[in-house]
């Protein structure tokens, strides 16, 4: 009765005009990022964070949420039509999607697509609604010494989570941690870390960094690996699946929204974890594992269902416990943050119209993209072929624009350049800048929640080991690095017995 209370004063707050409004602007815009190859939603939020300072906090995060989501969605329409994935998470997708367009049954992947994406989004808002509420409940009797070890299990898992080597990822953990310590002493107000520079007191911007890291490196980034991009498929024919393909469909997009729900809770990037996941396990106990490849329906309908169903999840560890599982989410709470609301359990409690209007509005937003989306396709594809060296200028000066706009400072507009540079830097080496963001969020509140546990304990570190919740966290996280070590260890070892 009282979830049924909930979703009510959800829905009377997603479905004010001025909300409905953000959110169809929202997965519009996730729509047209997904669809452009060079823009991600990583890069358009951060850029997009000082328009949100003006809106009311509800409107600025369905907004945000919507564009997160979308993008899910858009990056499937090029994967079929043009063989060139928008998102990452949809690279799987255009294994058989394109060759099912290919086929001329471009209409029925994308089909496919929008409708095991509205169920996968129906099913991961009903996980949401459900599974919040009691995980913020048992969130809320926790005290600072297990906020600040559910934090640590957060930056660990990330770094098990991230691509590349784990030596790279604990080394941008580092870096993150330290750049958030720039500014004034939590308890003392001393400067730290600031070079006597005046515009560094109150640290670093949030903006400043996403935009530099995710949005400039990624313009650059671009630039130097544009891809030629041809539209393949001109005319779409028929949408409806037969149902011969509702048959084969329904079975994988039941599997891959379980497996999309499930990995989207947990650090790291759930959305592209779960696609690749749903994929591989598609192709395994499918009856029609051998036209994997060459247009089999089932590829297309088990990775897009679950790289929705992950975007929607990683929503649960950032509304009740304050952690982002992925750099999307660490924006959000960037967003929540500068909205001078704090993440973590009480948002349920304090902000019930925002916890629940959130919720109601990402079932809206899904109901939206398949109404906005499939009539839309042509003017997507056509998009698809305006040259990258239009549109990298318009990013750059939006980019300017909004770090300026803070501020009214030139020092932050020099200081995302050269985060920009920094961020291009760790590209060619192969360190994913996530884990950094991630650390550079989480930071200061691990500083904060520390300092409250040994003020407690009387400055006993041993606290964290003695609550009982506090010390399985560490030790969930510590297993989970070592064992994340041991396959390298060995083929280290290995090495240094052949060498021998």
């Amino acid at each position: 009765m009282e979830l049924i209370t909930n979703l009510g004063i959800g829905l009377a707050t997603a479905a004010s005009p001025l909300n409905l409004l953000y959110c169809l602007v929202g997965v519009f815009l996730g729509t047209l990022i997904g669809v452009l190859p060079g823009l991600g939603p990583t890069a358009t939020i951060a850029m997009l964070l000082p328009i949100t300072f003006g809106l009311p906090p509800v409107s600025a995060l369905i907004m945000l949420a919507g564009i997160y989501y979308g993008s899910q969605y858009g990056g499937s329409t090029t994967s079929i039509l043009v063989n060139l994935p928008g998102e990452a998470a949809s690279v799987v997708t255009a294994l058989d999607g394109y060759q099912m367009a290919r086929k001329g049954r471009a209409g029925v992947a994308l089909a496919t697509s929008a409708i095991g994406s509205f169920i996968a989004g129906t099913v991961a808002t009903v996980i949401l609604a459900l599974f919040a509420p009691p995980l913020a409940s048992v969130a809320l009797k926790f005290g600072p010494a297990e906020f600040f070890s559910l934090m640590v299990l957060g930056l660990l898992a990330s770094m098990v989570l991230a691509r590349g080597s784990l030596l790279h990822a604990f080394g941008m953990i580092v870096l993150g941690l330290l750049l958030g310590m720039i500014g004034a002493d939590v308890n003392s107000g001393a400067q730290r870390f600031t070079f006597d520079l005046p515009q560094l007191a109150d640290g670093i911007g949030f903006v400043v960094v996403a935009m530099g890291m995710f949005g400039i490196a990624e313009v650059v980034r671009n630039l130097e690996n544009e891809e030629d991009r041809s539209v393949m498929v001109s005319k779409i024919t028929s949408l409806m699946p037969s149902r011969e393909d509702w048959k084969r469909m329904i079975g994988p997009i039941i599997r891959g929204t379980a497996i999309g729900s499930f990995l989207g809770i947990l650090p790291g990037s759930g959305s592209i974890l779960g696609s690749f996941a749903a994929y591989a396990i598609e192709k395994k106990v499918s009856k029609n594992s051998a036209e994997f490849g060459s247009g089999a329906i089932e590829g297309v309908a088990a990775p897009e269902s679950a790289n929705n169903a992950g975007a929607q999840t990683s929503f649960i560890p950032m509304l009740t416990l304050g952690i982002p599982s992925n750099p999307v989410m660490a924006l959000m709470i960037g967003a929540m943050i500068i909205q001078g609301i704090q993440p973590g359990p009480s948002v349920i409690t304090e902000q019930p119209a925002l916890f629940w209007g959130i919720i109601v509005s990402m079932w809206i937003g899904n109901l939206f993209l398949v109404v906005l989306n499939l009539p839309m396709v042509g003017m997507w594809v056509k998009l698809v072929s305006v040259p990258y060296q239009l549109l990298y200028p318009a990013i750059l000066v939006f980019c300017c624009i909004g770090v300026f706009s803070l501020n009214n400072t030139q020092f932050d507009v020099y200081l995302m350049a050269l985060f920009g540079v920094v961020g291009y830097i760790f590209v060619k080496l192969d360190c994913e800048p996530a884990p950094m963001l991630l650390a550079f969020i989480l930071g200061p509140l691990m500083e904060e929640y520390m300092r409250r546990a040994l003020l407690l304990s009387r400055g006993d570190p041993m606290v964290f080991l003695q609550r009982p919740i506090s010390a399985t966290l560490l030790a969930i996280g510590v297993v989970a690095v070592v064992v994340a070590a041991l396959p390298a260890l060995t083929r280290k070892r290995e090495e240094a017995f052949q060498g021998d």
